[in-house]
């Protein structure tokens, strides 16, 4: 084997054992890249990296990050999501299970306004999670549901996930937003149906709410409340959804718009003051420099891998995998749910998926079908234990009565759910390609 290779080797095996050793992601992206690579071909890596970086900071697409983590943000600080399962919970309050619908519900009006899937996972903990375990539903089914509609955001548009991905394959965001919105529905529906059928075999674990509680509002109330907490976010998620997919404006132009929205809805609610407001920008400016960050010094990294034959090397050994193109497929899944229980979904972005998409590129293959596979697995990986984030965030907010054993139970049947969702998608291409081929994209 070329040395350039074994240094290739060496430098993934750097990068785990720094990453093992708690050290930042960036760092250890950045360290191992500019180490291996000058180690490899010398001084050239300084002159090529500044054009790499300058692509990244200048990207016209990823500018709509920071708008949408802002929108996100906003949009929890303001109390809405807490507006919406209070008046959702009450509508559905009589049918077993209701409330936890009432949360998967929430999970995709959020996911569909701001594509931040922390933000949702912690806000409905907060909010939900001690009001319906007091209510008499099961700790694991009530942690399973908020975890779960939390990461909703990864693949309803306009997940931030899908931008991402946008960039890597090289497709338009539009098309990935169009491509995701049925699959999105899909999970949606598969988790609305399990908490149905465990209200009709084990309707204890998931009680309705007390009619004498329903009782304080009216029909009437409960509808005035729908139409006013309700439609508002409803109509920011159609004019920002609706102007990426529909052309109208680009990815960008329309994160401005939502975060404009979503200053007019914090406002219309009453919320909107000078503290919100600057710690919502503080928080976008965190969020969106780590977010960066990482992008930056991936490319050292993505660089260095490639300059050292790397990139060929994953390329033999995935043409050897058996199976042909389908087995190829079924390995990449694999792979990047395995992957899932240790990295952030951003470095399994960067790092593992621009080595494989060549050969699917080859292979003529839609990518737009690929990139939705990819999200849902990397939305799956979101649960699995022991180091789905979505846990880490529920447990972080938790009651102490809560345990790590109740969220970890409560999250195995919607891991199922995520992977029967994920065959559905690979079984029918069609539920990615009908949405953007009838909209002419």
């Amino acid at each position: 084997m070329p040395v350039n290779e074994i240094l290739a080797l060496c430098m993934i095996g750097a990068f785990f054992v720094l990453l093992l050793g708690g050290l930042p992601v960036a760092v250890c992206l950045g360290a191992t890249g500019l180490i291996f690579g000058y180690a490899g071909f010398g001084p050239m890596l300084f002159s090529l990296l500044p054009a790499r970086i300058f692509g990244v900071v200048t990207n016209y697409t990823l500018l709509a990050l920071p708008l949408f983590i802002f929108m996100g943000i906003m949009l929890e600080r303001s109390k809405i999501a807490e507006n919406l399962l209070e008046v959702i919970g009450l509508a559905m309050g009589g049918l077993r299970g209701g409330m936890a619908l009432a949360i998967i519900l929430v999970g995709v009006l959020m996911g569909a306004a701001s594509g931040v899937v922390g933000a949702t996972v912690v806000t409905v903990g907060l909010i939900a999670l001690g009001p319906i375990i007091r209510r008499g539903y099961d700790a694991g089914v009530a942690c399973g549901v908020i975890c779960a509609s939390g990461t909703l955001g990864q693949i309803i548009p306009p997940s931030l996930v899908l931008i991402l991905l946008a960039d890597i394959t090289g497709e338009s965001v539009g098309t990935l937003f169009a491509a995701a919105l049925i699959p999105g529905l899909l999970l949606s529906g598969l988790f609305i149906a399990y908490v149905l059928i465990l209200g009709i075999i084990t309707p204890h674990r998931v009680p309705a709410i007390p009619a004498e509680e329903r009782a304080i509002y009216s029909k009437r109330d409960i509808g005035m409340k729908l139409l006013k907490v309700v439609l508002p976010p409803i109509l920011l998620i159609v004019a920002v959804l609706g102007s990426i997919i529909g052309g109208v404006a680009a990815p960008t132009e329309a994160a401005s718009m939502g975060a404009f929205g979503s200053i007019l809805l914090a406002a219309a609610s009453g919320r909107l003051n000078f503290t919100i407001l600057r710690e919502t920008v503080r928080s976008a400016f965190v969020t969106s420099a780590m977010v960066f960050l990482i992008l930056i010094f991936a490319q050292p990294f993505g660089l260095a891998f490639r300059g050292l034959g790397g990139e060929r090397l994953v390329q033999d050994a995935f043409s050897a995998v058996p199976g042909g193109l389908t087995g190829q497929i079924f390995f990449l899944m694999a792979l990047l749910f395995v992957l899932g229980f240790f990295l952030e979904w951003i470095e399994i972005s960067y790092i593992a998926l621009p080595l494989f998409l060549p050969i699917f590129h080859a292979a003529g293959v839609d990518m737009a079908w690929i990139s939705i596979l990819v999200a849902v697995n990397l939305q799956t990986s979101f649960l699995t234990p022991p180091f789905g984030w979505s846990l880490f965030f529920l447990k972080g907010v938790a009651p102490p009565s809560v345990k790590t054993s109740d969220i970890y139970r409560g999250v195995i049947p919607f891991i199922g759910l995520q992977l029967i969702g994920l065959w559905l998608v690979y079984l029918f291409p069609q539920l990615t390609t009908w949405l953007p081929n009838l909209i002419g994209w």
